[in-house]
Formats: C-alpha cells, structure tokens, sequence
C-alpha cells in the first residue's frame, strides 16, 4: 500500500486539528478529488510529520483531524547553505527543487558582478513555493530556507568564522584534492558554506576577495557548467566527500 500523500500546512499544527488552504486545498479537493474519511500526510516545516483525516471540505479550505505526530528527521548531519548566482527563467525552479533534494539547508541568491537574475521578493517567494513542492515529494519535514539575496563582498566577509567555505572556479583543485577537513564539533564547525557564480565567471577581483577571507577555490571538472548543473554537482561532490570521511 503506498504512502499517503504529503501536503504542507503553512499554519503551525497545534492540538488535533488542522486546516489546508489555499493551492494545498485545491489540488486536494479538485485535483485528487478526495472526501471526508482519507488520510493523507500532513506536515508545517517543524520536523514533525502527521497522519490525519480529513472530516469537512469547506469553500477554499479543507478542516483535518490529527490522527497521529511523529518527529522523522531527513536532515543533513550538519548545516549547508549553498550561495548561488541565479540563473534565469525555469532553471530556478530545477535548481530549488534539487537543493532540496538533496539536503541544503539554506539557500542565498547571490549578486555578483556578472550575475544576470536579480532576484526580488516576487522571485523570491516564487522559490519559496518550489521549496515546498519539492519538500513534498521528496520527504523533507523541514523547509530549506531561501535567505535574502546578498552582495559576494559582503556575503565572504559575514562568513569568516565558518570554517568549511568552498567556492567553485574553473582551474582549481578539485573537490577531493583541496585538502579541506569534514565539519565536526558544534555551533559554525558543523556548518558547510558552498558557492557558485555566474555563468560569465567571478572577477579577479571577486576571486582574490574570497581567498583573502579563507574561502577555498574547488574545481568542478574539465568542461564549463552551467549554474544550476554546477551547483547540484557542487553540493552532491561534498556531500559524498563528507559521508566517505565521516
């Protein structure tokens, strides 16, 4: 028997009852054609998971009782935001959707000086509703935060104190040469900053400013990325770096 399907609860889940609204209700009510009596799987972004029933179908939004709250953690073992030039268009979306996938805690769209999108707080909410497609699907109780947009200047200078930070630039060494060491302790030590610029490249000056401040320069291989492609690769790379030393 599969699994009940997932909806996110954008209200906190107190006590028995719960209410879905909005697209999550729609596509519940018109698109699944569900009834009073199913079940499905609910959960808020707190780490829990509920299984709960649905008793009344309301004009725009679908009232729940809570039937049982479980706390089932797919996270990361560590902290990872992954800083990023945004690319245009739907490559977002597909960037969201595998960051996460693949366990990143926060993301920071980043301005550099050759970046392209310039994300405002239309585009950012719009990356929101991807996070939480994504959560659903692939299980994640937690959503992964999509964080203001930040100069690069600003951005290596704020994260001098972690000390896992790895930016991608063609030429470097790659990932599994760099020398870095797995995240371990408590508080920044158990954080992992990753970066990727834009498509036209950092500057020299960019570059200069990231090592001067204790970044890392990793390569990603022979052939140019794009950013969305560089990104997974990024994330997926170091995470498997962490899990083989860890």
């Amino acid at each position: 028997m599969s699994p009940p399907d997932r909806y996110f609860s954008s209200s906190p889940i107190v006590g028995n009852q719960a209410v879905l609204i909005g697209p999550e209700a729609h596509h519940l009510v018109h698109v699944l054609r569900a009834k009073p009596g199913s079940e499905v799987t609910l959960f808020d972004g707190s780490g829990l998971e509920y299984l709960a029933r649905i008793e009344r179908i309301d004009r725009g939004e679908v009232r729940l009782s809570v039937l049982s709250r479980e706390a089932i953690d797919r996270e990361l073992p560590y902290r990872l935001t992954l800083a990023v030039s945004l690319p245009k268009g739907d490559r977002q979306k597909w960037l969201v959707e595998k960051a996460v996938e693949l366990g990143v805690t926060e993301l920071v769209p980043l301005k550099a000086a050759r970046s392209v999108a310039q994300p405002d707080e239309q585009v950012r909410a719009r990356l929101q509703r991807h996070v939480v497609e994504a959560s659903k699907q692939c299980g994640r109780n937690r959503l992964m935060g999509i964080a203001d947009s930040a100069d690069w200047f600003a951005f290596v200078a704020a994260t001098r104190d972690v000390p896992l930070r790895l930016f991608a630039h063609p030429g470097a060494p790659a990932v599994r040469q760099a020398g870095w060491q797995p995240p371990t302790g408590g508080g920044h030590d158990r954080s992992v900053y990753l970066a990727v610029g834009p498509e036209g490249g950092w500057t020299p000056e960019e570059v200069a400013g990231a090592v001067a401040a204790g970044w890392q320069c990793v390569g990603l291989g022979a052939r140019i990325l794009r950013i969305e492609t560089a990104a997974v690769y990024l994330v997926a790379r170091v995470a498997a770096e962490i899990d083989r030393h860890g």
